[in-house]
Order: structure tokens, then C-alpha cells, then sequence
């Protein structure tokens, strides 16, 4: 699967098969790949950690307030993406030019964890809303939690969806 293919059928999985695992090289090979991903100064801002079983339906609970999300306790892993400290250069950077990038580290390794998770066949929806409290209780973390990817195969009758996507047109601009 080329990267076209991969964006064209990555979607975010909101049906889950819970009787299918993740194979561990599979895991493995969607960890890889965010580790290779891009950051500033190299200073991987985050950390990941993998919950499966009991922790991943805890995490999933933490995912669920006003009725969001119900859809998460089917899925076998939850990988809880969590603040660490800048590296010197990026915290400068950060503070010198008003820019979090730390943020943007997070959304990139994000973006490459789903990728390769899709490459595998699997599914994943990268949530936001959660209760960070309880998940750092949880996992035992002392940094802010900042997102959950759920992951596993999306159930037998979770067809691709149509994408809908702003146009080219109101998207991009070339200068010269």
C-alpha cells in the first residue's frame, strides 16, 4: 500500500471486532513507525503507552463522558499519548517564536501511528475527548495526556466511508 492508498482508506473506526487481537509484529511495526516520526530539535516530546485488557477497558471508560465514545470498549488496544518536557533547543524555540510544538510533534506521531496502522489493516480513531485525570491514574503517568488512539481490526460491517474534504481550490494557494 502506497501513501495515496493510505490516506484514501484511512478512516476513523468507530466499530471494532473485540474477538480479533493485534498481532504482536503488528503492534510492533505501528510502534516503529512513530518512533521514526519527524520532531522538533528530535526531542520526541511524548510517550506511549499501550493498554490492552483491564487497562484498556479502563482507558476506554476514560473516553466516555456524556455518552462520547461508546464505541472505544470493543477495541483490544488504546494507546495513550501523553506530554513529556521540551528538549532544551525546542523549549527555546517554542518561547522565542510563540509556537507549541509540542503539539505538533504529538499530531505528527499521531498521524504515524495511524498511517502504519492502516498499512497493517487495522483500524484506529485518535480521540481527544477524555478524562485525563483518570487516565494518568491509570497508566501511572505524570504528564498531561493529550490523546487516545484507539486500535484494532474494525468490525466485518465497518465499510470505507465516502470522504468528505474541503477542495483543492479551498485548501491550497501557489505563490511565485
Amino acid at each position: 500500500m502506497n501513501f495515496t492508498e493510505i490516506a484514501q482508506t484511512r478512516q476513523s473506526c468507530r466499530r471494532y471486532d473485540p474477538t480479533r487481537p493485534v498481532e504482536a509484529e503488528k503492534l510492533a511495526a505501528i510502534l516503529e513507525a512513530g518512533r521514526l516520526s519527524p520532531s522538533a530539535c528530535n526531542g520526541q516530546p511524548y510517550h506511549v503507552t499501550v493498554c490492552r485488557g483491564e487497562a484498556a477497558r479502563q482507558v476506554a471508560k476514560a473516553t466516555q463522558g456524556m455518552g462520547m465514545n461508546k464505541f472505544t470498549t470493543d477495541a483490544p488496544i488504546q494507546l495513550v499519548i501523553s506530554e513529556k518536557p521540551y528538549v532544551k533547543t525546542a523549549a527555546l524555540g517554542a518561547k522565542v517564536k510563540g509556537n507549541d510544538y509540542r503539539s505538533i510533534d504529538i499530531g505528527i506521531l499521531a498521524a504515524y501511528l495511524t498511517a502504519e496502522a492502516t498499512a497493517q489493516g487495522l483500524g484506529t480513531c485518535i480521540l481527544g475527548w477524555l478524562d485525563d485525570a483518570k487516565i494518568r491514574e491509570v497508566c501511572g503517568l505524570d504528564g498531561a495526556v493529550r490523546l487516545v488512539i484507539c486500535l484494532g481490526y474494525p468490525a466485518p460491517d465497518d465499510t470505507l466511508r465516502v470522504k468528505k474534504r474541503k477542495s483543492a481550490a479551498d485548501l491550497i494557494t501557489e505563490k511565485e
